[in-house]
């Protein structure tokens, strides 16, 4: 017998009849033998509607009613899809974070699992009932308050618990057929990856594919779980993202893929004091904000000024603090002015063929170049190459990569729901 966690995001979950099919699918998977513990995102846009909600009655509410307040989603989802399940004639018990066995850190709105104690899941199965578990939410043993995971917090949740229940596969089931080598909302024609190292889908994550949160593909890899991203519209095979062991040979392709994300903005300081110590200060105050640095660039100074400026890329959500806290030293740092630009956005290709291929550089360079797209970034990693350049051509820059790189596929890649999630 195996033990499977199955994860379902909103677009699966989005009405009563989704809910059905989705039942179905598990019952199906119980039957096979298998025992089941399923993962459940909040009913399509419904976390989004109470945040609208929350903002209606106050624009100035805190960490933990939030967390209150969007935990119910999933509590929903996991509720309506237990009383599907015994309505097929199967046993199902729904559990919330807490309840699992999910505990975390004290901080609200992007907590961190610190522990898994999933005894009440473990007992359900025991006694042959099918686990339903709201995903996104935990609970702190210090406070004694329920928190919330953050982006991908389901998908985490999903992982999490196959590590500790020591599941033999934790099946992430989307809108669409598996990872493809770019968003088949944005290339068409991308083809589906049948299987993808954990190395690989990191860089892929961090550089804005949303069909996996970089966070649970962390979680995964750290601690051995195969991930199987699969649709939950049609039981066709999906994309296996593997962690192989030391010293087994995997085929590596050159590129696996292309990601692009507009979630990020460009802080540049102009002007600073080219002398040892200046960029520790400034990146000090940046980190006492908790800002995720992305990107970093820094200028070659002019012997005539002595001065240069300092560029760095983070999320568009987090800008407005870390702007304040480097104007508010501005004199200690004794740069001369502060630029934010929220219109860029930023394209990776991700391969780890490309440690043992020469002129994958190039290549890229001369697609944008071809299609007349400026580069205004470029970091890379022995895997991945990034480049910032305008929002408005990141769509286009992802395409013409796309099929420098001979990535494009012969059929047109289906996108069941609308979210990717």
């Amino acid at each position: 017998m195996s033990l499977i966690v199955q994860k379902y995001g909103g677009s699966s979950l989005a009405d009563a009849e989704s809910i059905k099919r989705v039942a179905k699918r598990i019952v199906e998977t119980r039957k096979a033998g298998n025992e089941v513990v399923v993962v459940v995102s909040a009913m399509g846009d419904t976390t989004d509607e109470l945040l609208d909600l929350a903002n209606e009655v106050t624009p100035l509410a805190t960490g933990r009613e939030l967390d209150m307040l969007l935990t119910a989603g999933e509590r929903i989802s996991m509720a309506l899809l237990a009383m599907a399940i015994k309505s097929l004639g199967q046993e199902a018990r729904s559990y919330t974070g807490s309840q699992a066995g999910l505990i975390t850190d004290a901080k609200h709105g992007s907590a961190r699992i610190v522990d898994v104690s999933p005894t009440r899941v473990r007992a359900a199965l025991d006694g042959g009932a099918i686990a339903i578990v709201a995903g996104f939410q935990g609970f702190n043993r210090g406070t004694g308050d329920i928190t919330t995971l953050g982006r991908g917090g389901s998908d985490t949740t999903a992982v999490a618990l196959a590590a500790a229940l020591k599941a033999d596969v934790c099946e992430i089931y989307t809108d669409v057929d598996g990872i493809f080598t770019a968003d088949p909302r944005v290339v068409p024609n991308a083809r589906k990856i049948d299987r993808i190292t954990s190395e690989e889908m990191l860089e892929l994550a961090a550089a804005g594919a949303k069909v996996l949160y970089i966070r649970a593909v962390e979680y995964a890899r750290r601690h051995g779980v195969t991930l199987h991203v699969r649709s939950s519209f049609n039981n066709n095979e999906g994309t296996l993202v593997v962690n192989p062991k030391e010293g087994e040979s995997v085929e590596e392709p050159i590129i696996s893929g292309v990601a692009a994300d507009l979630s990020e903005a460009k802080i540049t300081v102009i002007g600073v004091p080219d002398v040892p110590g200046k960029a520790a200060q400034i990146f000090t105050l940046v980190a006492a904000t908790d800002a995720n640095i992305d990107m970093i660039v820094q200028n070659v100074s002019t012997a005539a000024t002595g001065l240069a400026d300092i560029s760095f890329t983070l999320p568009k959500s987090e800008g407005a603090r870390v702007l304040k806290a480097l104007d508010d030293d501005k004199r200690l740092v004794g740069f001369h002015s502060l630029q934010y630009d929220d219109q860029i956005g930023k394209l990776a290709l991700v391969g780890a063929g490309m440690r043992t291929n020469a002129g994958v550089s190039a290549k890229l360079f001369t697609a944008l170049f071809e299609a007349g797209i400026n580069i205004e970034m470029i970091s890379t990693s022995e895997i991945r190459i990034s480049v910032v350049t305008r929002a408005d051509t990141i769509n286009e820059a992802v395409r013409v990569v796309h099929s420098a790189f001979g990535l494009d596929g012969e059929e047109v890649a289906k996108v069941h729901g609308g979210t990717g999630r």
